[in-house]
């Protein structure tokens, strides 16, 4: 790395999240830069009167001119500093989650700013989305690898996922691909019991979502002998735990045909096999409503092989993914289908589900959007609220960062009065801790994720 001898100098009332404990400074906040530099250098940043404000990575590109890595002004920034970090990571990790998979570098709240590494068994998976952190990524796995050996955990692959969009705001190409050997990328993970295979090449970010890990275990207690509907359920993790907590049946939907697919694998790693032909239908007032309703119109005919009706225009044409059953009797389909169509559809035809899982993509891509989002967190939340039966239970969360928890509960009451229901909250979960949230840093706490009861004015009273 090039440590440069330039110096960045605040404009006087400016750096204000800096001083609060932040890692940024934004390029309006600077007055002037002294000397010469490269961008990626490691340089010096200096309160308007000269006070020392410790030293960061510059990068003409980006708004977030400057990315911190120490306070202390007088800080090497070398292959010493750098293996005190990721030690540090690694110590955290051993101290608050299971760290079979886990991620181990988080960003700014490892004080390692634009870097990601996930840890799936033995592989580990690098996003780099800072020019100045990108010149050190060699470094720092380098260092964590050892790290990682002398606790006797041995690294086979190491696999780059820096291709998301954010990286272009640096200066940078999108990038992929092996830092190693090359490797099966198709990568075995065992989380909460439950077995994946994890496509870190081509799976959405780095392959897996870690930060989900004990939310996904909050639900089994609440999925025993239920009828669960687990909707963006993606590569089928929380339909996974609800099934092998003892579901009697879950509905697993995503519009993703690729994560889909993936998810039916997960299925079967874990004891599901597709179910043989049979006419039993699954109890769906939705799906024989549905049927009757859209026959002729949408071109859809029920499964003859099997006698099923089993999701209206969504899923009898999709004889290609089955219902699935394991030992314990547990049924379980993935399906593929936009469920913010689908959703006051099923509401419509007065579905109903013991527990409804919402689980979205980020609606909220930036604060300009926020308006919109709430209207897509609104209208899926309400048409959730409406499916469940009196008394059962919703799942629900977000993993905006823009999308604050006001916003988001403001969001939920809103839905709970438009649906007509009233919630009664179990559980308010965050991320997990190999995700910390950073106080000073805001993006850093983003997934909202709360469990509830959904109960009607007249709830217990036998009407």
């Amino acid at each position: 790395m090039k440590e440069s001898s330039a110096e960045v100098v605040l404009k006087k009332g400016e750096g204000r999240l800096l001083k609060s404990g932040g890692a940024w400074v934004f390029d309006n906040e600077i007055a002037e830069v002294k000397g010469s530099f490269l961008n990626g250098d490691v340089i010096r940043v200096s309160d308007f009167d000269g006070f020392p404000m410790g030293k960061g990575v510059i990068n003409t590109n980006s708004k977030i001119r400057v990315r911190m890595l120490t306070r202390d002004s007088g800080k090497e920034i070398d292959r010493f500093f750098i293996r005190e970090r990721v030690q540090n990571a690694w110590n955290y990790r051993k101290d608050t989650v299971d760290t079979s998979s886990c991620r181990i570098v988080f960003g700014d709240a490892d004080f390692l700013p634009g870097i990601t590494i996930d840890k799936y068994e033995d592989v580990l998976v690098i996003e780099s989305l800072s020019l100045g952190m990108d010149r050190m990524k060699s470094m720092i796995l380098d260092e964590l690898v050892d790290v990682l050996a002398a606790d006797g955990v041995m690294i086979r692959g190491i696999y780059e996922r820096s291709d998301a969009k954010e990286r272009t705001k640096e200066g940078m190409e999108r990038t992929k691909g092996f830092l190693s050997e090359p490797f099966d990328t198709q990568v075995p993970i065992i989380e909460n019991g439950v077995r994946y295979l994890v496509d870190v090449a081509d799976g959405q970010k780095t392959g897996f979502f870690l930060d989900q890990k004990y939310n996904r275990a909050a639900i089994a207690g609440i999925c025993r002998g239920k009828r669960v509907l687990d909707c963006f359920t993606h590569t089928g993790s929380f339909s996974l735990n609800a099934a092998l907590a003892g579901a009697s049946s879950v509905l697993a939907v995503d519009a993703s045909e690729r994560a889909i697919e993936q998810a039916e694998k997960n299925a079967y790693l874990n004891g599901f096999a597709a179910e043989a032909p049979s006419d039993e239908g699954d109890g769906s007032k939705y799906s024989v409503d549905m049927a009757e309703k859209n026959a002729g119109l949408n071109g859809f005919v029920a499964d003859a092989s099997s006698g099923e009706v089993d999701g209206g225009k969504y899923f009898i044409d999709q004889p290609e993914h089955p219902w699935m059953r394991n030992e314990a009797g547990t049924r379980l389909r993935f399906v593929t289908a936009d469920l913010v169509e689908m959703l006051p559809e099923m509401e419509k035809a007065g579905e109903k589900f013991d527990v409804v899982i919402l689980d979205p993509p980020a609606f909220a891509k930036s604060r300009q959007n926020v308006k919109n989002a709430e209207k897509g967190y609104r209208k899926i939340n309400r048409a959730g609220m409406r499916i469940v039966k009196d008394g059962g239970y919703l799942a629900t969360c977000t993993c905006s960062h823009f999308m604050t928890r006001e916003l988001f509960e403001d969001m939920l009451r809103k839905a709970a009065r438009d649906a007509h229901v009233r919630l009664r909250q179990i559980e308010a979960r965050t991320q997990a801790p190999d995700h910390p949230i950073l106080w000073a840093a805001e993006e850093s706490s983003y997934l909202k994720f709360y469990i509830f009861q959904v109960v009607s004015a007249e709830y217990g009273s036998g009407k």
